[in-house]
Formats: structure tokens, C-alpha cells, sequence
């Protein structure tokens, strides 16, 4: 559990804080300024009267191919060739899988994180017929990103690692399946504004915001009141607090329902995942903080809801399977029929009891931290986002306890209110993604 300055520093931050503007920044650099955004999708989505017509698949970008976003838009694209190709991907150091999918999808642009990398993936592909044109390093994930021959861009990368790339991919033109959080947790204010410049379309491709803009499709006008997530409430959804002192980094891990990455597997376990989506569902669909609502759904079958202006309530259904709102977010607005040996159909009686629970919030403190910084908005989203990621790094690597997540997230969060900044530049965001990230960095090197 967190200290006892938790719930006053959740108050400081929705309510009165202090904050600078780009003109009173300390950095020399000259800023510039970006409105307050408008949503991706103001409580509703209008299916376009004409969708683009093309010869062949439609082609995509993938930032981050050998992760697990990245695998499984793989398996998409291998199992309909005829709906989508894959014309560049960018991969971290993981050769030997990216030189398989270099040889059996043959894009023509690949980027490896590191140029060491680069003769062992060429060493690799020796004899390969038609060689991609390869790069690295952060340009290189950006011309992957805003690759010519491309419709879209799926961005898996982990962490404001992505925000670049996604930038990059927006300027060109390219409509965005949006797989990483921090483009909009921490680059809302800026990302939005430039989407909307740009007329690119933010297509959510994890399963709690894709429920929701699947159930806002067609709705009217004003028809959304309130937003639903879902949360499975991770490994430790049964564990009582007290046990929560002793858990492990194998124990967090576990996770009850689905196959991710360890990284959000950590912050499913924490509900920080959660608390990070609420901030994204305010951008994406312009909710209010007080009209979206977490409930603990252990069986995740209910990936999320939307309640309409007359209290209906909509929701969206299926197996626990991150494939199913990937090639929605890929083949929107239409749907592709998928076969029942790959994609098992929802059966209900095999389903069974659908239960709910409201989330402890002292065995997940996150909640509050993350509803506090998104009220607070600005860059203090960012650096909530970036000093969790960094902690929850920590965590994985044995330096800090499961307990103590939350305490570094919230120390960065206080010390940050010192230096916050209401509309930040997109300098700004990066900036003090990288602050938060030192700042825990020296946090915990100084209480060990």
C-alpha cells in the first residue's frame, strides 16, 4: 500500500498545482504550443459513406514485429494474405525471429534497434532473393514507420519509445492501429491535434478500447453517457493484501486469462494498466474521468461497455484473444471472416457464470494515482506512465519489491507537481518522460 500522502497528493493534483507554460520553461529551446485536443473519437464513430479502394491487400507498417503485438499481427497477416501485407517492420535485438519474418513476409524496409545487429540479420538472409533495404536505431524506426508503401501503421512498441515513430507515421499520412499507450497517455495533447491536421484516423487496438469502439460505432450525437472498462484484476485478483508484501516477480507474471508481455503482465497485476486506459478512453473518446467507471471482470469475456444517453448498455464479447481486436483495428470498418479452427466462436454455455467485483482500492492503489494524474493531465500523465514503467523494469529485475511500484510512481508524481506543465510541447512530453525515469532511477539507488 502506499504512504499516507497518497490520497492528498491524488487531491493536489486534480485540484490546484502549480504549473508552467512553454514561455516560462527552463530549457532554452524554443516550444511550440498545441490546443487542447479534441478526442480520436467524440463518443461516437461514423463509418465513412466510402471506404479507399485498392489493388491487393492493404499494406502495413509494424513497429515492434517480434514482440507480442507484433507475433500476433504476424499470424493476421499470414492467415489472410488477401486482406493484409506487411511491407516494413522494425524489431530490438530478437535476430533470429525478425530473419524469419523477414523471409517468410519479404518486406522491403526492416529496422534493428542496434547496428551491431545488422551483420548477423544480413549473415541470415544470405541468398535471400530480394533483399529489404536494412536500417537502425531510432531513424530507422521512423522511415519504417512513415514507409511510402504503406496504408497504416501498427505500432507494438513498449513505452514513449513509441511516440516518435507514431509522430513520424502521422506526418506522412498513415492511419494509426494503435497498440502502445504512451503515445496518447503521454501525447495525447500533442498527438491529437496532429492526427486531426493530418485527417488520421486512431484506431485502438487493445481489447478494452477496441469494445468500446466497437460499441460506439453508429451511435448518435451525444448518445455515449458513460464508459465501462473491464479489468481481469491479474494474478493477484485473490491474493489478500497482506500476501502482497511477499510476492514475487514469478508470482506477477502468472497471469489468470492472457498471454502478453511481462511488462503489462506486471501492470495487470498492479490495475496500473487500467488506470492507464482510463486516461487513454478520455482521449480516444473524450469521456469525462467521472464518466468512466473499472470493474474487475475475472473472466474476461466482457472486454469492455458503453452506456448510452438512455442508460442502455453496450457491450462487446469474445474469448480472451488479443488477435480479435488487432484485425478489427486493421480491417476497419469492415470485418473479415475468420475460420473457427483458428478462431474459436464464442460459445455461451461453455462460458458459463459472467461475474463482477468492485476493485479493492487498497490492493490496487494505482487507481487513484492514475484518475489524479488524469484530471491533472498535461505532462503529469507522462510521467506517471513513464515512472511506472521504469519501477515495474526495477520490479523485474529483483531491485525493488512488488509493493514498492506504486510508492516510486508516486514519489515522481509529487515531486513532478513542482515543474508541471499544463499544455506541454511535444520537447516537453519527452522530456519529462525521460525525468520521471531518472528521477526513479536515482530514487531507488538512494533508499538501497
Amino acid at each position: 500500500m502506499l504512504s499516507a500522502t497518497h490520497t492528498a497528493l491524488a487531491n493536489q493534483l486534480g485540484s490546484s498545482r502549480p504549473m508552467r507554460t512553454g514561455t516560462q520553461s527552463s530549457r532554452s529551446k524554443t516550444v511550440v504550443r498545441c490546443a487542447a485536443p479534441s478526442p480520436a473519437w467524440p463518443g461516437r464513430a461514423v463509418v465513412p459513406e466510402k471506404t479507399a479502394t485498392r489493388d491487393g491487400p492493404k499494406k502495413f507498417s509494424l513497429l515492434g514485429s517480434t514482440g507480442s503485438i507484433g507475433t500476433q499481427t504476424l499470424e493476421i497477416v499470414e492467415e489472410h494474405p488477401d486482406k493484409f501485407e506487411v511491407t516494413a517492420l522494425s524489431a530490438g535485438s530478437n535476430v533470429d525471429l525478425l530473419s524469419e519474418q523477414i523471409l517468410k513476409f519479404k518486406p522491403k524496409l526492416v529496422s534493428v534497434r542496434d547496428p551491431e545487429s545488422i551483420p548477423k540479420l544480413k549473415e541470415q538472409l544470405k541468398g535471400m532473393s530480394d533483399m529489404p533495404e536494412i536500417l537502425c536505431g531510432d531513424e530507422g524506426i521512423v522511415e519504417v514507420a512513415r514507409y511510402s508503401d504503406t496504408d497504416a501503421c501498427v505500432t507494438g512498441i513498449v513505452g514513449c519509445a513509441g511516440l516518435k515513430p507514431t509522430v513520424a507515421a502521422i506526418e506522412a499520412g498513415k492511419d494509426i492501429c494503435l497498440a502502445n499507450k504512451e503515445t496518447l497517455i503521454a501525447g495525447g495533447p500533442y498527438v491529437l491535434p496532429l492526427a486531426e491536421k493530418h485527417g488520421v484516423k486512431i484506431l485502438p487496438a487493445d481489447s478494452e478500447h477496441s469494445a468500446i469502439f466497437q460499441c460506439i460505432q453508429g451511435l448518435p450525437e451525444n448518445g455515449m453517457r458513460r464508459i465501462i472498462l473491464t479489468a481481469s484484476g491479474g494474478a493477484f485478483r485473490d491474493f489478500e493484501v497482506e500476501r502482497l508484501k511477499t510476492v514475487t516477480v514469478a508470482d506477477a507474471l502468472k497471469h489468470p486469462n492472457w498471454s502478453m508481455g511481462r511488462k503489462i503482465t506486471v501492470d495487470s497485476a498492479t490495475l496500473m494498466n487500467k488506470g492507464l486506459e482510463v486516461i487513454e478512453a478520455h482521449y480516444l473518446f473524450g469521456a469525462s474521468y467521472d464518466n468512466i467507471d473499472i470493474v474487475i471482470h475475472p473472466q474476461s469475456i466482457i472486454h469492455s461497455m458503453v452506456e448510452t444517453a438512455d442508460s442502455s448498455v453496450l457491450a462487446q464479447l469474445g474469448w480472451p484473444d488479443m488477435k480479435l481486436p488487432i484485425i478489427y483495428t486493421m480491417s476497419w470498418p469492415e470485418r473479415v471472416y475468420c475460420s473457427e479452427e483458428t478462431w474459436p466462436r464464442l460459445d455461451f454455455v461453455k462460458m458459463g457464470d459472467l461475474t463482477f467485483r468492485k476493485p479493492d482500492h487498497a490492493k490496487y492503489p494505482s487507481m487513484e494515482l492514475a484518475y489524479a494524474a488524469g484530471r491533472a493531465g498535461g505532462t503529469m500523465t507522462g510521467v506517471l506512465s513513464a515512472a511506472n514503467e521504469q519501477a515495474v523494469e526495477f520490479f523485474l529485475d529483483e531491485k525493488i519489491g512488488y509493493l514498492d511500484i506504486m510508492r516510486e510512481v508516486e514519489a515522481a508524481c509529487e515531486a513532478h507537481k513542482a515543474e508541471f506543465v499544463e499544455t506541454p510541447s511535444y520537447e516537453e512530453i519527452i522530456h519529462y518522460d525521460q525525468w520521471a525515469r531518472d528521477f526513479v532511477k536515482e530514487h531507488v539507488l538512494a533508499s538501497v
